[in-house]
C-alpha cells in the first residue's frame, strides 16, 4: 500500500530574491515507529539579490516534520522518499516549497471487524441452545409409532365448527428463536402436551404448531 503526504512551508529570507539559480530538496528520517514518521527536509542552494548581478548568494534551511499514520497500519518497513517538489518565490522575500512525501509498503494489520465479531458470539450462543429435535429425543424414543407421528392438523379439528376449534386450539408459527422450552413456556403448557399433538422431529421456521388448552 502507498501514501501520498502532501508538505508545504514558506521560507522568509533576510535578503531580497531577485533569482533562485539552483535548488536542492533532500530528507533525513529520524523515526520510523509505531503511528509516527518523523524527519527533517533540507532545502539548499544559491541565488541573486538582484538581477543585474553575477554575485550568488548560499542558502540552507531545515524544515522538520511529523507524520501521523493510522495505528492500523505497519510503518516499520514503509519506504519514504519524494515524490515531487516544485517551489516560487513570493515578493522577492518568501521562497515557498510544495513536497510531496511518498510512503510506500505499507502493512495493514488483520484485525477481526466488529460485525464477525458479533456474528461469531451469536454463533456461541446459539451452540448452547438445543435445537428443537434435540429436546425431543427423550419423548420419541419411548412413544408409541401413532403418537410419534404426530396429529394432522386437519384431522385434529374434524367434527368441531370452527368457533370450538379456535376456542380450544392455538396456532403457534415458528420463528427463527423458538426452541420447544420457550413455546411450552410461552403458552403455559407441558412439552409432552406439545408432542402429543405435533410431529416435531423436523421442525422447521415457518412450521404451525398446534398449542392445546391452558393446562393450569
Amino acid at each position: 500500500m502507498k501514501k501520498l503526504v502532501p508538505f508545504k512551508k514558506d521560507i522568509s529570507f533576510d535578503t531580497n530574491i531577485a533569482e533562485i539559480n539552483s535548488i536542492s530538496l533532500e530528507h533525513e528520517i529520524t523515526n520510523q515507529k509505531e503511528s509516527l514518521i518523523s524527519g527533517k527536509f533540507i532545502v539548499s542552494g544559491d541565488y541573486k539579490m538582484t538581477e543585474t548581478t553575477m554575485h550568488l548568494d548560499t542558502f540552507e534551511y531545515e524544515l522538520p516534520f511529523n507524520i501521523n499514520i493510522d495505528k492500523k497500519y505497519i510503518i516499520e518497513n514503509a519506504e519514504i522518499d519524494i515524490s515531487d517538489f516544485y517551489y516560487e518565490v513570493i515578493n522577492n522575500k518568501i521562497l515557498s516549497v510544495n513536497i510531496e512525501l511518498s510512503v510506500d509498503n505499507i502493512e495493514e494489520q488483520e484485525e477481526v471487524m466488529e460485525t464477525e465479531k458479533i456474528e461469531n458470539q451469536n454463533e456461541d450462543r446459539q451452540e448452547e441452545i438445543p435445537t428443537i429435535s434435540e429436546e425431543l429425543e427423550t419423548f420419541e424414543e419411548e412413544k408409541p409409532k401413532e403418537e410419534r407421528e404426530g396429529i394432522n392438523v386437519k384431522s385434529l379439528f374434524d367434527g368441531l365448527d370452527e368457533n370450538e376449534a379456535y376456542v380450544v386450539y392455538k396456532i403457534h408459527i415458528v420463528t427463527e428463536n423458538d426452541t420447544i422450552e420457550s413455546i411450552a413456556e410461552e403458552y403455559e403448557v407441558k412439552k409432552e402436551s406439545l408432542n402429543a399433538y405435533n410431529n416435531l422431529s423436523d421442525v422447521k421456521i415457518g412450521d404451525k404448531i398446534i398449542i392445546p388448552a391452558n393446562e393450569n
